[in-house]
């Protein structure tokens, strides 16, 4: 596959968004599925945090867990018990997700391992999450469970795609982290600041987000924001970048245009930020349990994403380029990395 192909996806996505066709009159809203593919081949580069990929499906608006039939039976002592979720008065969803991240030096070329540079590493997992929500805030609990080191795959994924793109193959995956099982648990409220129109459906709002992860895969604390200006602005919580929380892609009102045939259209531009003061983070620190590589890391990480995002009938797509500051000592330069994102809202 040529880069010029996959400098091409953007484009191939939105065509397929505009021709496919929309949401049947009348049909039930089954909830969102999304699909998310993030990697730093659109900043011409293949360092650091080289990819991401993730699928994921929201249920529909449920008003109680139990009466759901969305959860076993065994799991609703324990979701009772989350803090935060259970307020009465809110819309509910489940959400399901699956998903692997992959993490190189900055040169893949060397079989050795590369002192003072990150180590390779990969991430696959599953994750659950519980949201409670109305128009103006959402909480989200989720729990992440997962292999980290040879078992994610993440190697042979990475060489898959590199030959069937025809560049350079990772040498160095003999040196990855190894293998260990990995659980984050990650809370983040979302509140929407404001909302305003500026003439008909032109407008803009403000989002702004605070939360944590605990787990031995990573421990931090996070806040940030998101402002987005632009044609009939979906009412959901913001452009979803993969990260843990983050999978924000479902409408939190019925005023949505994605559920409003009449007006099926929305183009909007936005601009975030999310800040992370980094106690733990086992794609550098290396493994918990056993010795492993490791490169000191800097305690604050933030990112910085600017991008524009379209609403068709129930189609969401977005596109995003992320700045990514340094995350461990010795690294030689900020990353950057794009993001694409398509849901569907039925």
């Amino acid at each position: 596959m040529k880069f010029e192909t996959v400098k091409a996806l953007p484009i191939v996505l939105i065509l397929a968004a505009l021709f496919l066709p929309g949401p049947l009159e009348g049909a039930e809203k089954g909830g969102t599925f999304s699909i998310y593919f993030e990697n730093d081949l659109f900043a011409h580069t293949d360092q650091y945090y080289t990819n991401g990929t993730k699928i994921s499906w929201i249920s529909p608006d449920l008003t109680d867990y139990a009466k759901s039939g969305k959860l076993p039976a065994w799991a609703l002592p324990l979701v009772y018990k989350f803090p935060f979720i259970n307020e009465p008065g809110l819309q509910r969803n489940v959400a399901l997700s699956l998903g692997q991240n992959m993490y190189t030096p900055k040169d893949i070329s060397q079989k050795d391992l590369i002192k003072g540079d990150r180590p390779y590493a990969g991430w696959t997992y599953f994750g659950i999450a519980f949201h409670s929500k109305n128009e103006r805030r959402l909480d989200s609990m989720e729990i992440q469970l997962g292999m980290v080191g040879p078992l994610s795959f993440a190697e042979q994924t990475q060489k898959f795609v590199h030959r069937l793109r025809g560049c350079q193959l990772p040498n160095g995956w003999d040196n990855q982290i190894k293998n260990e099982p990995g659980l984050a648990v990650v809370y983040e409220r979302k509140w929407r600041l404001l909302r305003k129109s500026l003439l008909g459906r032109f407008g803009f709002d403000a989002i702004t987000h605070l939360g944590g992860a605990l787990g031995n895969v990573y421990t931090y604390a996070n806040t940030g924001m998101e402002a987005r200006l632009g044609w009939n602005i979906p009412i959901d919580f913001g452009a979803s970048l993969i990260r843990p929380g983050s999978d924000t892609n479902a409408p939190a009102s019925e005023r949505d245009p994605r559920f409003t045939h009449h007006q099926p259209f929305g183009l909007n531009l936005f601009a975030c930020f999310d800040g992370r003061g980094v106690l733990h983070n086992m794609f550098l620190d290396g493994n918990t349990f056993t010795n492993s590589y490791s490169v000191d890391k800097k305690y604050f990480v933030a990112d910085f994403a600017w991008g524009v995002s379209m609403i068709i009938y129930g189609y969401k797509i977005s596109l995003a380029r992320v700045l990514r500051t340094k995350e461990f000592k010795g690294q030689e330069d900020n990353q950057s990395f794009g993001s694409i994102s398509l849901s569907y809202t039925w």
